[in-house]
């Protein structure tokens, strides 16, 4: 599962080196440029690491890992890569709930190293999936829908994570059965997909008439769709 990260920092080009990078490492990366609009990004993507600069305009670095912290957003790990290089700075940042502080200017692959470390101490607190603002979370049994709960039954949060791992995947009826009835697909019956894909879609889309995550294939079964 490959761990999303996002990067908060104003300066574009250092933005975009970071994000080149780290998708080089096999990484996803989503991009702010200031806190406010870190805001909108981390709630639709749910990352499981933030790289952010302190010095930022409309709204700060420290600001925005209040907002985290205020939100109990404590799944996320922060490394703060900033200008400040006091002493004091360095303290503040890590007592305000920073797992990591790095100074500019900075080495990429120290950043990467950091990264890894951090990662290696909070990953397994971080199991997500996040595809256009939908969250599932398996650790936890939990999925957010642009930051609203989802309640689901065992059935349709287990399809749901199914579908999720494996996007624009077309899955038939019968390999749905055995998936979430491995004791009883004999008496299972392909209605019983139908009805929790009915279910399912009430739940998480905007128009069950034209369903944008969960699709038809007619003649072959059902896909998650990832645009």
């Amino acid at each position: 599962m490959r761990q999303t990260i996002l990067v908060v920092e104003d300066d574009s080009m250092i933005r975009q080196l970071i994000r080149t990078y780290l998708e080089a490492q096999n990484y996803d990366v989503v991009v702010a440029k200031n806190g406010e609009e870190a805001k909108e990004v981390f709630l639709t993507y749910h990352p499981c690491l933030i790289i952010l600069d302190l010095m930022m305009p409309i709204l700060s670095g420290e600001e925005f890992c209040q907002w985290l912290r205020e939100e109990n957003y404590q799944d996320v790990a922060v490394i703060m890569l900033t200008a400040k290089t006091s002493t004091p700075d360095k303290i503040s940042g890590l007592n305000m709930g920073a797992d990591a502080y790095m100074t500019k200017p900075f080495d990429l692959e120290e950043l990467h190293a950091q990264i890894e470390a951090v990662l290696r101490r909070t990953g397994q607190f971080c199991e997500k999936i996040t595809i256009d603002g939908l969250c599932i979370m398996p650790r936890k049994r939990e999925v957010l829908l642009f930051n609203e709960k989802v309640h689901l039954t065992r059935h349709e949060f287990d399809l749901l994570y199914l579908f999720m791992q494996q996007p624009n995947t077309v899955f038939s009826r019968e390999q749905l059965v055995r998936e979430l009835y491995p004791n009883d697909e004999q008496t299972v019956l392909d209605r019983t997909i139908d009805a929790h894909i009915k279910k399912l879609r009430e739940k998480i889309e905007t128009d069950t008439s034209n369903p944008k995550r969960i699709q038809t294939v007619r003649g072959m079964g059902y896909k998650f769709v990832e645009t």
